[in-house]
């Protein structure tokens, strides 16, 4: 698909500007959307980032972080979707494989686990973290824009509370991430969020009143940019 410019991402987001970082690579990372759909307007999980942070200090954003590199190595007890695990691999580079893409939705649960203590492993491998995949669906992908102290390609994946065995209301707030609030994919108040974030939120409200199911093989939008403009791809 025309790949095109999008006016909301024309120039740095002054949540996350640092400056002067250029040619950084990005590094690969995975968030995780967690979706209430019990009530009439979804829900999603989002938390406070530490000031401490070098990374958008202050701002409010889900659960993830980088893929380590044990990571892919990491056992699971139920794999990704294969529609998920094809999308992922779109637009990647050569070193990029199954075990890789296997590798961020790993990063995505353990980030949600050390950061608001929610598992995706079921409750047959208590004990171990081994958690299931089977339910993570692949809703966007965004890269950091030049010009940062971090940068990072990062997937985004959701799920439903209703699809996981933990208990959603046990939450808890952790060095990395505070003030764990469910927010209405309608109102965002004035929470501060990244310019990024804003969209990627609107992006799932719409894929949401598209289909509630969110499919696993629907196309997802690809932010990256070009000549300091935001590009919006879909892949």
């Amino acid at each position: 698909m025309k790949a095109k410019a999008t006016g909301a991402g024309a120039s740095p987001d002054p949540a996350i500007e640092q400056g002067g970082h250029p040619t950084l690579r990005p590094r690969d990372a995975a968030s995780l959307i967690l979706i209430d759909r019990s009530a009439n307007v979804p829900r999603v999980l989002m938390g406070k980032r530490a000031r401490a942070h070098a990374f958008m200090p202050g701002v409010y954003v889900f659960p993830g972080g980088r893929r380590d590199p044990g990571d892919s190595r990491k056992s699971v007890a139920a794999p990704l979707c294969p529609e998920v695990l094809d999308r992922l691999t779109v637009r990647t580079p050569k070193r990029f494989t199954a075990m890789t893409a296997k590798g961020l939705a790993i990063a995505a649960a353990r980030e949600m686990e050390e950061e608001v203590s929610l598992s995706l492993t079921p409750r047959s491998e208590a004990g171990a973290f081994c958690p299931d995949l089977s339910k993570l669906r692949y809703v966007a992908r965004a890269i950091t824009p030049p010009g940062q102290n971090r940068r990072f390609d990062t997937r985004f994946f959701a799920c439903f509370t209703d699809e996981i065995e933990a208990d959603t209301a046990l939450h808890q707030d952790s060095s990395e991430l505070l003030d764990l609030t469910w927010l209405p994919l309608n109102n965002f108040g004035d929470l501060p969020l990244a310019r990024i974030t804003r969209i990627i939120l609107g992006d799932v409200n719409a894929a949401l009143s598209i289909d509630s199911s969110l499919p696993f093989d629907a196309p997802i939008p690809f932010y990256h940019f070009r000549h300091g403009q935001q590009i919006r791809d879909r892949i």
